[in-house]
């Protein structure tokens, strides 16, 4: 019998450390919640002074504060670390809210988030400012861009897409308001696509205009037809195209001007027009020719491009740029569109020119994240703003069916928009709507 009861206590134990790993590897939000924060906040609680401490984060106290330590409570005086505010955990990890002491700023916490993350055993560290004297550190308990699972709260409104996930467990948004215009570059399969599809997905349910420029004759925008105002599949197309809108950009600022209003935003709702969003798939085919009788054409192109990239974002067009690569080797206003283009999002690259090229200028020092990118984690980038701030994102894995099923789903939200109506893509038809002919009946034998 007492081998028995060993036995039974021996089974339990080691199902029960099998069942915490398998929940480790296929559940990490569940282990995380049951037991990877209980297991992290006695960690952080039990060695945060002693972590602030060696890591440098503590200052001398005041003089007043010294005195009364001393003489009053008659112990030693002690460094002072960030006194801890607030304590809460997440699906994904901690967040921890400081008031920093007089002498320490945020970037003294940040330039120790790594250390910090190995003293109480996180997977990251990000620190954010939330107002003077006071920061957040959000912790994440295990790599949330492993399995992508958005937030249920990352929904589409206004101008605001969410697009991707953040490696702080938040959603990374696509704001149109803040961030007019966008440069995303990548390699071959390295998740560019997805994002695309994710963005469309989400700006399909929004009332705006979808403006398609690719020139891979449509094989990756034609298929979200029912939602697109316009498509150009050809450069000779794009050319044109872009002549409408600049055209248009014209007509919205005499609109402006008419009614003393410095943006479309500041227009009564009745007499606003329709956001326009344009979406170029691979901006290298605008650029290059292939003879002189193509470089009017290409002039064309590229001195529409900067106007709107330059003065678009008071009326209400934005731009959003894919591309492999977006250097001065395509000629003559590459780098001077580039440099309107404020958001970017790199993906895996094959060189570090690459990179440099989308975020040297900006965010110097994520460079080196985007180059080591690993090959088999599709739709991973580094996303980053004029702001310098940066962030590792993904994206999740969203099929071509699920967008164009919302494209067909919302396409009663494609504004009128007169001076695109020539561009209007015919809808392809939907296979699965199609039904097959009846095999024709053979002759019964007699």
């Amino acid at each position: 019998m007492t081998d028995l009861a060993v036995w039974l206590e021996a089974s339990g134990a080691i199902a029960t450390a099998g069942g915490v790993g398998y929940m480790k590897v296929r559940a990490p939000r569940a282990y995380w919640a049951t037991v990877g924060m209980p297991a992290a906040w006695v960690r952080f609680t039990a060695q945060y002074r002693t972590t602030m401490d060696v890591c440098g984060l503590t200052v001398q106290p005041s003089g007043l504060r010294a005195f009364m330590a001393r003489s009053v409570a008659r112990r030693e005086v002690q460094p002072v670390a960030p006194r801890v505010r607030r304590v809460r955990g997440t699906s994904t990890g901690l967040r921890v809210t400081l008031r920093l002491p007089a002498g320490l700023e945020p970037a003294d916490i940040a330039a120790a988030s790594e250390r910090l993350r190995h003293a109480w055993g996180v997977h990251s560290v990000h620190v954010f400012a939330t107002k003077p004297g006071f920061v957040e550190l959000r912790m994440t308990g295990y790599d949330v861009l492993r399995r992508v699972r958005m937030p249920r709260k990352a929904e589409a409104r206004d101008l605001v897409v969410p697009v991707a996930l953040k490696d702080d467990g938040t959603a990374y948004e696509r704001d149109y308001r803040q961030v007019p215009h966008a440069l995303t570059l990548g390699a071959n399969q390295s998740g560019k696509s997805m994002y695309q599809r994710n963005l469309i997905k989400g700006l399909a349910k929004l009332p705006v205009a979808l403006v398609g420029v690719d020139c891979k004759r449509g094989v990756e925008q034609f298929r979200y037809a029912a939602r697109l105002s316009a498509l150009a599949t050809n450069p000779d197309d794009a050319a044109s195209l872009i002549d409408v809108l600049v055209a248009e950009m014209e007509d919205r600022f005499d609109l402006l001007a008419k009614h003393g209003a410095s943006d479309v935003w500041a227009l009564p709702e009745r007499l606003r027009p329709a956001p326009v969003v344009v979406l170029i798939d691979e901006i290298a085919e605008l650029f290059l020719i292939s003879s002189k009788k193509d470089e009017e054409r290409r002039e064309r192109i590229v001195t529409g491009l900067i106007r709107l990239a330059q003065l678009s974002r008071a009326v209400g067009i934005y731009l959003e740029i894919c591309g492999q690569r977006f250097g001065s080797e395509l000629g003559k206003g590459a780098t001077m569109l580039r440099a309107q283009l404020t958001g970017r999002v790199v993906h895996r690259v094959n060189d570090k020119q690459t990179a440099e090229m989308g975020l040297n200028d900006i965010a110097p020092e994520s460079v080196p994240a985007a180059c080591t990118i690993p090959a088999d984690r599709p739709g991973q980038a580094v996303a980053a703003d004029a702001s310098g701030g940066w962030s590792r994102i993904r994206t999740p894995h969203t099929s071509e069916a699920e967008t164009v099923a919302a494209c067909r789903e919302f396409a009663h939200l494609i504004p009128d928009l007169p001076a695109l109506e020539p561009f209007r893509p015919l809808a392809p038809i939907d296979p699965t709507l199609i039904i097959p002919p009846m095999p024709e009946q053979a002759p019964a034998i007699p």
